[in-house]
């Protein structure tokens, strides 16, 4: 009795041992239906604004589209952070707004609500990320002539996925991209999005001393969740595993990154875009903030207690 209990158990931890060393493979299962329309665009943006209306949302949390009434050359689409919303990105948005650019700003699903402590977000799955990131871009191809997408952290994923799989980007940013974490070794990160989307989901304090008073923008959630960082860092292996096969699709590339971030892997971010350029693909260009300048990894929300906007925006 007690050897078939050893036999099972070494068992047990031999298939947990292949589980965390394979290789993570995801494939995002969205496929393109852009917008044949104007119109088009504006019924789909209002079938979102139809979705979130039974949702209890913090202050300008929903999905924002600010237009000129009718197509514009220019088109830019906006994906904001992990535990944040469309309000982090509203006075980027705006100034684009000004310059002529029609403007979407879509809510990840699952972030933004009013109770910063609501465990919703731990429903959040690389899948919806794909649908998410999709949708967002088919609507773009209504509103206008040219598209540029713009994310920072998780949506520089999101970004990152566009521009390595469509056509139909003119330029895509990827800003602080979290393909990787700065607490995680890079070797690691695989087993790390095996081990978080196994175990039972865990929360855990942006700031354990601070906790509901850390200082952050008001509608940023204070705690972080195990089960959706592993969802946008799966979702970001599929960028990983698809740069190594092929060269983007987008037609142009921006990567920024900021040197005093800790809160993601700039070593990770690197090795992608070397393996986009070793690739062949030259239409890539990076900019580093500069570590002297001690910018928050939430480089862009300018309700943040240590931002730098009138340095960050003038350069975007």
């Amino acid at each position: 009795m007690i050897r078939r209990v050893v036999l099972a158990l070494c068992g047990l931890l031999i298939l947990l041992i292949l589980l965390l060393l394979l290789p993570v493979s995801y494939q995002p299962p969205a496929t393109p239906r852009p917008s044949q329309s104007y119109e088009e665009s504006l019924a789909r943006f209002a079938e979102i604004q139809a979705s979130e209306a039974a949702l209890n949302l913090f202050d300008d949390c929903a999905s924002q589209l600010l237009h000129h009434g009718q197509p514009t050359t220019q088109v830019m689409v906006l994906f904001h952070g992990y535990r944040s919303c469309p309000r982090q990105l509203a006075g980027l948005g705006t100034i684009f707004y000004e310059q002529g650019y029609n403007v979407f700003i879509p809510r990840v699903p699952h972030m933004g609500l009013a109770d910063l402590m609501s465990p919703d977000q731990v429903n959040l799955t690389a899948d919806e990320l794909s649908y998410y990131g999709a949708e967002a871009v088919d609507i773009a191809q209504g509103l206008g002539d040219q598209v540029t997408l713009l994310g920072i952290s998780m949506g520089g994923v999101v970004t990152g996925w566009q521009a390595q799989s469509r056509s139909d980007v003119d330029l895509a940013v990827l800003v602080s991209p979290a393909f990787g974490l700065g607490l995680i070794p890079p070797p690691v990160t695989g087993p790390a999005v095996r081990l978080f989307g196994l175990l039972p989901n865990r929360f855990l304090w942006q700031n354990a001393e601070l906790q509901m008073q850390v200082p952050n923008p008001p509608q940023v959630y204070p705690r972080n969740a195990t089960r959706p960082i592993s969802a946008f860092l799966r979702y970001g292996f599929a960028v990983r595993n698809a740069s190594r096969r092929s060269a983007p699709a987008a037609t142009a590339i921006l990567v920024v990154t900021n040197g005093a971030d800790r809160a993601v892997s700039n070593e990770t971010t690197a090795a992608i875009v070397e393996q986009w350029r070793s690739g062949g693909y030259t239409a890539i260009e990076t900019y580093e903030f500069t570590p002297e300048l001690q910018l928050d990894h939430d480089l862009l929300d300018p309700d943040h207690p240590k931002e730098q906007v009138e340095i960050v925006y003038p350069i975007l």
